[in-house]
């Protein structure tokens, strides 16, 4: 499964380094992490970071293969 994470704001490069296993742009005020999710775990795990690293989720997405 491949995953689209959008974060309100800009994230330094040092936040972005928080997610390895994600690819990121910058765009419109967001910053949108995307890349592969193993399983509904890693996803959890993905999501309990932002929190942990005091991010914003505005939105979160499957994308199709």
């Amino acid at each position: 499964m491949r995953y689209e994470i959008r974060v309100d704001g800009h994230m330094s490069e040092t936040l972005t380094k928080a997610f390895p296993e994600l690819d990121h742009v910058m765009m419109s005020g967001q910053t949108v992490l995307f890349g592969p999710v193993i399983d509904e775990a890693h996803l959890y795990g993905l999501l309990n970071r932002c929190q942990s690293l005091g991010l914003r989720v505005v939105e979160m997405r499957q994308l199709p293969e």
